[in-house]
């Protein structure tokens, strides 16, 4: 391990320390800073390093620094061409007459870590093992069944990607990353799956502009730039990710200098670096929006029997004062989210932010049947409204708990908080999460669409987890709308803007007025970039798309 490590790695341990300790006045030393050279706390350990098994955000952010796809989003959420020579168009004979062809040009100079050229065989791979059935990634995208991609290789530089019927969010969706098909082809041969490759947490053999140098699991990343990368050779030399336990000890790193950029930043820690530390704070629109998602299900992992009644789920709606979140956990640096497509065209103008009611919301619970008991609890038919709050360990989210409790009680509504491990919360059935397998009552967590298309398979029927399909989907609520399943497949085909925006208001009706999914804040990522930084640029649709050219004094 080398010294910098060394240094870096006592200090972000003596600081988790000081911070569990309450000891914010003691110096901790920070870390020996060397010129282009950087470290990153991250509150949540990556739960896998290859793509088909994740959606969790800090995963994606470390994939952007080794792995790379077709393109990448800018910070005007424009794709920029990494793999590909330029974005498909139909000027350019990418997109074909019909919408239902997508042709993608590979540079001829790509190459994985190892000297073997990237080449049309290694998306043609990708796509294979996402459609796998011997595979059980967290959902196959465009390869399922439910949208039909074809991916066919005419020539080593030339990927064509054949729908059945126009696809409309395509450059959101094909290959934001691939897999290196000469390493992991063998694998999938012999094992019949990759799901349990050693690449999946080891990926030695990358394409992006860093190298995974050392992982130490619950310690450390740490990434050293690539000197093969197709895109030029980085400006910095190494990117440390360490993992810190909590927002407590990510904060205290970034005032000892010992964490360069602050990730997934609390708004009120946002304020107190603001003050207290030499950094610049960035706001950045990813998408992201913090509901909760409701257990629909009726099998055995089935959620509480009221919230199977849409009243139920409206006045849990109205039980929450979004308003005292704001001001008291988020420091008004968040606005109240008003549906899952926030701050987009594609949300419906017409609506607005749920309202506060207790008062309607006592008597729609009354209505529905569950009355206040001698417990000041409600209960129908001898079953409590007890609910499980489940969310991960996240500051913020346990806060908004500790609030939400409160509120829900004074309309006669009992929750049990839990709060899972981090890196296991949105893991996979396969993986165990809690969430895949319906472990919850109610789900608290932010997530975005396919930013920056509005598309999602949260809520499609096709996306339900069964013992047929290896328990793979996105639907985790098991949402069954017939209505909303069509339209949800009507915008995928529908190419014109504007009539994809008008089904879209139809989609963020239905889901508002079912309380499918429950908004309580926008949540627009906040980071904090050390002035020891420069030349960075931060996208909400590729957080890192410019690593490239970040210096570090």
């Amino acid at each position: 391990m080398n010294r910098l490590l060394q240094r870096t790695l006592r200090a972000l341990l003596l600081l988790t320390v000081i911070s569990a300790l309450g000891l914010s006045a003691f110096a901790a030393p920070a870390q020996a800073q060397r010129p282009n050279v950087i470290s990153i706390a991250f509150t949540q350990e990556p739960d896998s390093l290859n793509p088909m098994y994740t959606t969790q955000y800090f995963a994606g952010l470390a994939r952007s620094l080794y792995l790379k796809g077709a393109w990448d989003f800018d910070d005007n959420l424009n794709p920029v061409p990494v793999l590909a020579t330029e974005i498909p168009s139909a000027e350019n004979g990418g997109i074909s007459a019909d919408g239902k062809v997508i042709t993608i040009r590979l540079r001829n100079d790509a190459k994985w870590s190892d000297g073997t050229p990237v080449t049309s065989d290694d998306f043609v791979f990708t796509a294979e093992m996402y459609a796998s059935e011997k595979n059980s990634p967290l959902g196959r995208g465009v390869f399922s069944s439910s949208v039909g991609a074809v991916v066919t290789a005419p020539d080593a530089q030339t990927v064509v990607v054949t729908f059945p019927e126009p696809y409309a969010p395509w450059a959101a969706n094909l290959f934001g990353a691939v897999l290196p098909a000469h390493v992991l082809r063998p694998v999938f041969e012999s094992a019949g799956t990759l799901d349990g490759a050693d690449w999946n947490t080891n990926p030695i053999v990358v394409n992006g502009p860093f190298l995974l140098k050392e992982y130490a699991r619950g310690q450390f990343l740490l990434f050293e730039r690539n000197p093969n990368y197709v895109g030029g050779v980085a400006k910095l030399e190494q990117i440390l990710i360490t993992i810190v336990p909590d927002e407590a000890a990510q904060v205290a790193a970034i005032k000892a200098g010992a964490s360069d950029l602050g990730v997934f930043l609390a708004p009120a820690d946002a304020l107190d670096l603001q003050a207290s530390a030499s950094v610049e704070i960035v706001t950045v629109t990813s998408g992201y929006n913090e509901g909760w998602f409701f257990n629909l299900r009726q099998d055995e992992a089935a959620g509480h029997p009221a919230l199977q009644d849409v009243n139920v789920r409206r006045a849990i709606s109205l039980a929450i004062d979004r308003q005292e979140l704001i001001e008291g956990l988020l420091n008004n640096l968040q606005g109240a989210a008003v549906s899952f497509w926030d701050g987009t065209p594609y949300q419906d103008p017409t609506l607005s932010a749920p309202e506060y009611n207790p008062d309607q919301a006592a008597a729609l619970l009354d209505a529905a049947g569950w009355v206040v008991g001698a417990d000041g609890i409600r209960a129908k038919d001898g079953v409590p409204l007890k609910l499980r709050y489940a969310t991960n360990m996240r500051g913020l989210r346990r806060d908004a708990q500790q609030v939400i409790e409160q509120q829900l009680l004074k309309v006669g509504i009992a929750v049990e908080l839990i709060n899972y491990d981090n890196r296991q919360f949105l893991a996979s059935y396969e993986s165990e999460g809690p969430i895949a397998r319906g472990q919850f009552d109610v789900a608290q967590w932010a997530i975005s669409p396919q930013f920056p298309d509005p598309n999602t398979s949260r809520f499609l029927i096709s996306e339900i987890g069964t013992a047929e399909n290896n328990y793979v989907g996105a639907n985790w609520s098991h949402v069954r709308d017939a209505e909303l399943d069509a339209l949800f497949i009507q915008q995928r085909t529908t190419v014109d803007y504007a009539d994809r925006v008008a089904i879209f208001h139809q989609i963020s009706r239905i889901v508002t007025e079912n309380v499918y999914w429950m908004p309580l804040w926008q949540d627009k990522d906040i980071w904090s970039i050390s002035t020891r930084l420069s030349g960075v640029k931060i996208s909400g649709g590729t957080a890192f798309w410019n690593v490239l050219e970040w210096e570090a004094k």
